[in-house]
């Protein structure tokens, strides 16, 4: 079998970047050239986590994956652990969308950037109000926007995946509506924005995303494994930034699974802690504590897939599921002759697509 090949474009030497690049405005606004592709998939992702206990997770998107419509979410966790939600798909009439900066609006939603007169970091805004549920949320950036390497991971021919992260970690303040509730908030919050022109259920075996937040470090990652075709290469994105310089851009950390857990509600297992390392320089431990949210996505890709034989069958081979985790974290970092240690708590995800 023929193996494809995968190319993360770091920047070097090896695969890290050796240099940070500052993002442009445009990398963050609408990708007209990737419309064509019949896999387009782009979106504007932000979430919060408040200071009283809920998490907030927006987003707009100008095709979501699996319909390929515009359309919105909110998602609110409040802290007794109910989930509160409201999806909507729009036409593609109603998208309007910058292609020199972050400026989308669908219906009466938007997000957008504004940049300082005498620069500086960039102020980001988010507002959805659909139903019952509204955010209208302001997320000033702490830590400079951050791309790995160019910011693509190219699949063959098949396509490409791009991740950039305009707000690695900010402070967040608004408002949140839900029901009869209105307040005022604030919290840490985050925003990254994707494009996809590649079929990525064909391409993926599954990924790990996450960051978290100390008093003086931000650190993000991701690991992204492919299928047998693509030589079940894995990309390995990880950022760590101190205060507000960020430190380490690469690709080279090395990862650990802890033993599998079944999952009812997924239908599949998920490890009970993971460890990611970059050996010399930092080291993470997530032991997962909680489960926030988590969902059988066969139930999700086709309603013929709810009829139970179906389903069986098809779990033979794949059981494609997803989780958000609540887990403490150990992290370690080495940085200009200095060993710092934290402890926490964090927020991070996984996705299965086989």
């Amino acid at each position: 079998m023929r193996v494809e090949p995968v190319i993360d474009e770091w920047l070097g030497p090896g695969e890290r970047d050796g240099k940070i690049v500052p993002l442009a405005p445009e990398e963050n606004a609408l990708h007209p050239e990737a419309m064509s592709s019949p896999h387009y998939g782009e979106w504007w992702y932000f979430d919060a986590r408040l200071d009283d206990g809920h998490i907030v997770v927006g987003f707009l998107q100008a095709a979501e994956l699996l319909s390929h419509q515009p359309g919105i979410e909110l998602h609110v966790y409040r802290p007794d652990g109910k989930k509160l939600s409201v999806v909507k798909r729009f036409p593609r009439s109603e998208l309007r969308a910058s292609t020199e900066r972050c400026d989308v609006r669908l219906g009466k939603n938007y997000c957008r950037a504004e940049f300082p007169p005498g620069g500086g970091l960039p102020v980001h805004s988010l507002y959805i109000s659909e139903g019952d549920m509204e955010a209208d949320l302001t997320f000033r950036s702490e830590v400079p926007g951050w791309k790995p390497g160019r910011g693509l991971t190219r699949y063959g021919d098949r396509g490409y995946f791009a991740w950039i992260v305009p707000v690695p970690r900010a402070t967040m303040e608004g408002k949140l509506r839900y029901g009869e509730t209105t307040m005022r908030v604030r919290g840490t919050g985050y925003h990254d924005h994707n494009v996809v022109t590649a079929d990525m259920r064909r391409i993926l075996s599954f990924w790990y995303w996450g960051r978290l937040y100390t008093d003086d470090f931000t650190l993000l990652y991701a690991y992204v494994k492919t299928r047998k075709r693509f030589g079940g290469k894995a990309s390995k994105p990880l950022m760590l930034a101190y205060r507000d310089k960020i430190m380490i851009s690469s690709g080279e950390m090395a990862l650990r699974e802890g033993p599998p857990v079944f999952h009812p509600g997924a239908n599949r297992t998920y490890p009970a802690f993971l460890e990611l390392e970059i050996p010399g320089q930092v080291f993470l431990r997530l032991d997962v504590e909680r489960i926030i949210d988590a969902g059988d996505l066969l139930s999700t890709i086709s309603p013929v897939i709810m009829n139970p034989l179906v389903k069986w069958v098809i779990n033979r081979f794949a059981r494609p599921g997803w989780f958000r985790f609540e887990s403490r974290f150990l992290l370690r970092v080495c940085y200009e002759g200095r060993v710092f240690e934290e402890r926490g708590k964090t927020l991070h995800e996984m996705v299965a697509l086989q």
